[in-house]
């Protein structure tokens, strides 16, 4: 049955899952793109039904992808055009949105999924929506053992996160923790961490990242709160020349990120060696 009236109740209740209260509450949220839905199966992501709308189909093998999710007893409910862009919160949807369930892993799953040698991110007070969902694409990329969200202001599960994570929020493991209680594990686990501040003295690319590390980003406005910077095993800086004094703090991290990742793979030569 094809739904065409804005005024079914299960419409009206996948609305309402835009606002993170109504998130909150039920535990469920919104997986709206064919990459984005197609990264959540593969994490073994549950969903508890998915809205579809042929006529806005891309023509990249949606048949595929929602038979795979119908297989796994999802749901599958055809909407009108209008219907479905009333649930979507993208300006060109491509027909394909999914309700899914909420995880809330703790950091001990981070325990037992980190490789020998882990690179994580520790995000702490990131409000941006924006920001958090390209630091984990960031993450994804150079193949980092996870994210923990400190002290969070933004829902991790904000449609927009999703979006510009392009997914990565189902493939990366992501946790939340207090601030405190993620200090207190990274010594336990001997993971050096690594704090982000525009006074340190330390260029990031004269650190020594090779060994497990945790990079430590703060809020888009202050930065860092003084319990990291006091406690972080080394601060980092980035070189600005121009009028700013500091980076996009997804930018930054991706500098970061990509610094482990060179180091890593290629050894630890000082960037006055490269000179």
């Amino acid at each position: 049955m094809r739904i065409a009236s804005l005024q079914n109740p299960q419409i009206k209740e996948a609305v309402k899952l835009k606002n993170r209260r109504r998130r909150d509450e039920t535990g469920l949220f919104l997986i709206e793109g064919y990459r984005e839905l197609q990264r959540a199966v593969v994490g073994g992501w549950t969903l508890q039904k998915l809205f579809i709308c042929p006529e806005l189909f891309l023509g990249i093998n949606e048949p595929e992808l929602i038979t795979l999710i119908e297989s796994e007893k999802v749901a599958v409910l055809e909407c009108s055009p209008s219907v479905f862009q009333k649930i979507s919160y993208r300006d060109r949807p491509d027909g394909l949105i999914a309700v899914g369930v909420q995880r809330r892993d703790m950091l001990g799953v981070l325990s037992t999924e980190m490789g020998e040698n882990p690179l994580l991110v520790v995000a702490e007070g990131i409000e941006k929506p924006g920001n958090l969902g390209s630091i984990l694409r960031s993450a994804d990329g150079v193949g980092a053992d996870g994210m923990i969200v400190c002290d969070r202001c933004t829902d991790i599960y904000n449609p927009n996160v999703v979006r510009a994570s392009v997914g990565t929020l189902f493939t990366l493991p992501v946790v939340e923790a207090k601030g405190v209680d993620t200090f207190t594990w990274l010594q336990d686990q001997e993971i050096q961490i690594v704090a982000t501040s525009p006074s340190a003295e330390l260029e990031y690319t004269e650190a020594d990242l090779r060994g497990p590390v945790a990079i430590v980003v703060g809020t888009e406005q202050i930065g860092l709160t003084e319990f990291w910077l006091s406690g972080a095993d080394i601060k980092v800086s980035i070189p600005m020349e121009g009028v700013a004094d500091s980076l996009n703090v997804a930018t930054a991290t991706t500098l970061l990120l990509y610094e482990v990742h060179r180091q890593r793979k290629f050894g630890y030569p000082l960037a006055s060696d490269l000179l």
